[in-house]
């Protein structure tokens, strides 16, 4: 692996920083999209049973108590049940999009990388391919070991390159899906609330 860096030239580090960077980016965001970090099952039927019993202060509690995406959707919705549908819309949709970039925070840097990764790549390859073009203006075609240098680092960083973007683009569909997923499911919770809070507020007239 170090013998592969150092043929590789210069422009190998930015690459294998590329795809630390890419790693980590990816195991962050898989850890932080767990659906139960996101929407809790559980916590969502236990809100919704609360509210269809009209227990809201309740139902405030268990909010205020879990830390979930659909949590603070809930919390913001239920805080204004006694001030008019209107207002419950309105704070569900501004703390849902609130929650919905907080899911989508970071992803966007594995697109970038995607993109730099071979564009690195090529920059070796230019590198390696002016080296063997100075090799040959100085050493003649004659003898091909002053070749092999610069033909060899064209080749590494190019794979490379390749190597590292390649399953960095996978990773960023992959957990770009992932979360617009869940941000589906949470918009579909949202109006289940907004529907049980109107019933709510109805009865209680």
């Amino acid at each position: 692996m170090f013998d592969l860096m150092v043929k590789g030239g210069v422009f190998m580090y930015p690459i294998i920083l590329c795809s630390i960077i890419a790693l980590a980016v990816f195991l962050e965001r898989i850890w932080v999209l767990r659906r139960r970090n996101i929407i809790p099952e559980e916590f969502v039927l236990k809100v919704e049973d609360l509210l269809k019993e009209r227990r809201l202060p309740e139902a405030v509690s268990a909010c205020r108590e879990n830390g979930s995406s659909i949590a603070h959707i809930f919390l913001a919705g239920l805080k204004h049940a006694r001030k008019g549908m209107w207002l419950v819309k309105e704070a569900v949709e501004e703390r849902g999009s609130r929650e919905a970039t907080i899911l989508e925070k970071n992803v966007g840097i594995l697109s970038t990388v995607a993109n730099i990764a071979p564009l690195l790549g090529l920059l070796g390859t230019v590198s390696g391919m002016i080296k063997t073009f100075n090799a040959i203006s100085v050493q003649g075609i004659g003898n091909p070991a002053p070749l092999a240098g610069g033909i060899a680092e064209a080749l590494i960083t190019t794979a490379t390159g390749l190597c590292v973007a390649i399953p960095t683009l996978v990773c960023h569909r992959y957990l770009k899906d992932k979360a617009n997923t869940l941000i589906f499911e949470m918009e579909e919770n949202s109006i289940r609330l907004v529907e049980l809070m109107d019933r709510y507020s109805k009865a209680e007239d």
